[in-house]
């Protein structure tokens, strides 16, 4: 089985304008409404792909229960812990004549020390040898950085699979409990790491570091530059699709993830997940607000992906 856990969720809103001006009163052409937060994300575009998932995280509220049945519509099964507040909600606004996306999220409801008691007790219930577990995210206020370690952790002791996909301290954290997979994007590597990720020799040297500490696959996402894939086979630098249209690039990070979940659980190699990476990712920019694109779609991108170039490790000469 395959798990995904979102610890901070959100309803997520996007208002299409014509035009868009700060400091009056703009009305929107059309709104759209999804279902959010970086795991769910990942389940959403799982399913697109024919695979099963299971979304684990904290709800709260009416807006938490709205995605809890708004997951279980679309068949995506759901084990979530209700606490209080109100689950928050994610707000994009998109103004139509020049393209600009901007984006405003709330914080999320408080999560107590009990709440996260009562997710990792799910989790060990849950955990089994050789599931794999999605990590995604923010974590919610006033929680510690390490949540997400502890959960690498519990993954490890039953033989499961973990994969990490957060930022800054959290992101820091759970590195360091060695999960298979990382996928932060360049500018979260960098707060991560705490060195900057410019030229291709850092970017180079981020994936090595990681390797090193016990991660077994490594994706850098660069958004329209595609992505860089490294494990101990070598790094891999995979090139976006030619000539398709970008509605919005909100999700496609996490659908990218989802197409790296997909291509190990098929065992298929470094190339293939790099490649199948880049089109899911590119899938779910195609689509307008936090939408997923078919499987047929991703497929068929999978074959208009192009490897840049393929390098060994530094370790391996």
């Amino acid at each position: 089985m395959i798990y995904t856990v979102t610890l901070n969720p959100s309803l997520d809103k996007t208002l299409f304008f014509p035009r868009l001006v700060l400091g009056e009163l703009n009305g929107a052409r059309q709104v759209r409404l999804d279902v959010g937060g970086k795991g769910f994300n990942v389940s959403r575009a799982l399913l697109a792909l024919s695979l099963r998932s299971v979304a684990m995280g904290f709800v709260a509220g009416a807006a938490g229960e709205y995605l809890r049945r708004g997951l279980e519509t679309l068949g995506i099964e759901t084990d979530l812990v209700q606490i209080s507040g109100e689950t928050r909600a994610n707000l994009t606004m998109v103004e139509e004549s020049t393209g600009v996306i901007t984006k405003l999220n709330e914080p999320g409801p408080q999560v107590s020390e009990a709440d996260v008691e009562a997710l990792l007790g799910r989790i060990r219930r849950q955990a089994m040898e050789e599931d794999i577990w999605v990590m995604s995210g923010s974590v919610p206020p006033g929680r510690p950085a390490d949540i997400y370690a502890r959960i690498v952790k519990i993954v490890h002791q039953v033989g499961g699979t973990a994969f990490l996909d957060s930022s800054g301290p959290p992101l820091r954290e759970g590195c360091r409990a060695a999960p298979y997979g990382v996928k932060p994007n360049v500018e979260e590597a960098a707060v991560a790491l705490d060195r900057p990720l410019r030229s291709e020799e850092e970017l180079r040297g981020a994936i090595e570091g990681l390797l090193e500490i016990g991660i077994q696959l490594v994706a850098l996402s660069r958004g329209a530059k595609g992505a860089l894939v490294g494990s101990q086979e070598g790094i891999v630098w995979a090139v976006p699709p030619p000539s398709v249209l970008v509605k919005s690039p909100i999700g496609a990070g996490d659908a990218l993830l989802a197409g790296i979940v997909f291509a190990v659980k098929s065992g298929l190699d470094l190339e293939s997940i790099a490649r199948w990476a880049v089109a899911t990712g590119t899938a779910a920019a195609m689509q307008e607000g936090t939408g997923m694109g078919k499987g047929e779609e991703v497929e068929k991108l999978v074959r208009r992906i192009g490897i840049q170039r393929r390098l060994r490790l530094q370790a391996s000469g």
